[in-house]
Parts: structure tokens; sequence; C-alpha cells
């Protein structure tokens, strides 16, 4: 069995706001760790989030305004899932009075970068270890997989984490170094639900994770999910479940639309799963074991 190719390691994206002098200084300690995105307000990084992917922000206590904080308010609570960090770099008379104000608004992390071990734990404290969405999907797989081949492991890897930017069966063939007619092959010949039922599945998984944040209107998540309009992810979920974005935003919190997932597309082909590989030419020699395929989530 050729070796999988290894995956790309992707940065993840902080919304900052600081202090001109601070900028040169983050910039150098996110190098090769994540990117940011400077905004002079509040306001201004609470749109960033709302229209883009963002894994953290990051908010100079010198930088904040007193008449921002019910903003930041609103961006705490509207994202829970998103990690907020105060950044500290001097000590000012009014530096403590800012901090408390942070830590009223829900803001739990403060790192003081006026000392060379602080800019470690700036970096570990924006930088999750994966995706939280991929991280909760890839964990029920894996308990209810416990054991599969390398290939096929990377195969779900790659299936999880890519699948937010990656829409069509085609462009996710082409990541993975297959042909699409071979991969879907494979699938079909192991009884298996189709990549194309795989993927739009798990890219409902991750919308329903995007939902858990009330800041999030259906069309930031729409847009985010890379469909074309709120209006084709409309007609995305009538088609797979026949019900509206806003029906599924209300029935399917992420815990649900998981388990769901797991007990209709993956427990049952556990025992297909333990020894398929869709990568390598041993995928066209698995033999059928089940006939019947479940609906996608």
């Amino acid at each position: 069995m050729s070796k999988p190719p290894q995956t790309t390691t992707t940065k993840i994206t902080v919304a900052a706001v600081l202090h001109p002098t601070e900028r040169a200084a983050v910039e150098a300690a996110g190098h090769g760790h994540f990117e940011i995105v400077h905004r002079d307000s509040i306001p201004a990084a609470l749109r960033v989030v709302r229209e883009r992917p963002v894994d953290a922000v990051l908010l100079s206590v010198h930088r904040v305004a007193t008449e921002q904080v019910g903003q930041l308010h609103h961006l705490v609570r509207g994202f829970p899932g998103l990690s907020t960090v105060a950044l500290l770099s001097r000590t000012d008379p009014v530096s403590p009075k800012t901090l408390l104000r942070l830590g009223a608004t829900g803001v739990r992390e403060v790192v003081d970068v006026s000392t060379p071990s602080g800019w470690n734990r700036l970096r570990t404290a924006v930088t999750p270890p994966t995706g939280r969405a991929a991280a909760r999907i890839l964990a029920g797989i894996f308990r209810t997989l416990p054991s599969v081949p390398e290939d096929a492991r990377y195969f779900l890897d790659v299936l999880v984490r890519r699948s937010p930017s990656v829409p069509a069966v085609r462009q996710f063939a082409r990541e993975l170094g297959v042909r699409p007619s071979t991969l879907m092959s494979r699938f079909s010949r192991a009884d298996l639900p189709s990549p194309k039922a795989y993927l739009a599945s798990v890219r409902l998984l991750h919308a329903a994770h995007h939902f858990e944040n009330d800041g999030l209107a259906i069309s930031d998540v729409a847009y985010r999910l890379e469909y074309s309009s709120p209006q084709s992810f409309g007609r995305h979920l009538r088609t797979m479940l026949g019900i509206t974005c806003s029906e599924f935003r209300r029935r399917f919190p992420f815990p649900t639309a998981l388990d769901r997932f797991l007990r209709l597309m993956v427990a049952p082909h556990r025992e297909i799963w333990s020894r398929f590989h869709p990568l390598s030419a041993a995928g066209d020699k698995h033999p059928a074991i089940l006939a019947d395929t479940p609906e996608a989530i």
C-alpha cells in the first residue's frame, strides 16, 4: 500500500485589535503559527469574525476603549467557541481597571508579554491543537471506528478537516491524489455510502457547529462553508433533510447532528471500515458486506 501524502498544515486566523507599538512584535511571535487580521476597534474585529472563519480574537489591554466594552460583550457571548485573549505588554495605571472590565465581559485569558516567556504562552493561548469542529467530529468517528487501515484513517481525517472549503467530490478526490471515478467505484463496491454522501453529511456537521454561535446568521454560515449563496445552502438542506435552515438550526444542535451521523453513516459500516482501503488498489478488492445505504444526515 502506498503511503498517504502528508497533511498540509493550515495556519489559524487571529483577529487582533492592538496598539500600533505591539503589532510588529505580535506578528513576529505569530510567524509560522498564525495569521493576523488587524483591525482598529472591537466593532471592526467583530465584523471580521462574522465574515470569515476566525480561530481567536486578540485584544490589547492598551487599545480597548471604554465605549467598546458593550461590543466586546456581544463578541464573547455570541461566539462561545472562539478564544478571546487579552494582551498585556506593559504596566500602566489604566491597565488594572481595563482588565477588570474585560473580565466582566467574559474574557478569561490574559497573556502578559512583558517577559520573554509570555510570547510562548501567547502562541499556546491562540493556537488550538486542531479545529474545534474537526476535533469533535473525528473523536466521534474514531470512537465508533476504533480500528481502521492507515489510508482509511487518512481519508476520514482529510474529509473532516477539508470539507468546509471543499464542497465537490471531484475537488476532494484531487486533494487525495485519486481519480474521482476510482474513489466512487471503491465505495460502491464496498457497499458504503458514496463519497458525495459522506462529504455532504460532514459539511452539515460543520454547519451545526457554526450554529452554536448565536452571533452567526444563516448567511454567515453559508458563506463560511463556501456555498454560492444562502439560498444554495437552503436548497442543500431541503434536499438532504427536507427542512429549512432555521429548522436545522433549531432541531439539530451539534451533539444531535453528530450522533445521527455516526448512527446512520458510520456505525452500520464498522466492519467494512475495519479493512477498507479507499486510497489504494487494495480497496478495489474489498468484499461487499452490506447492501443497504442509509440516508445521509
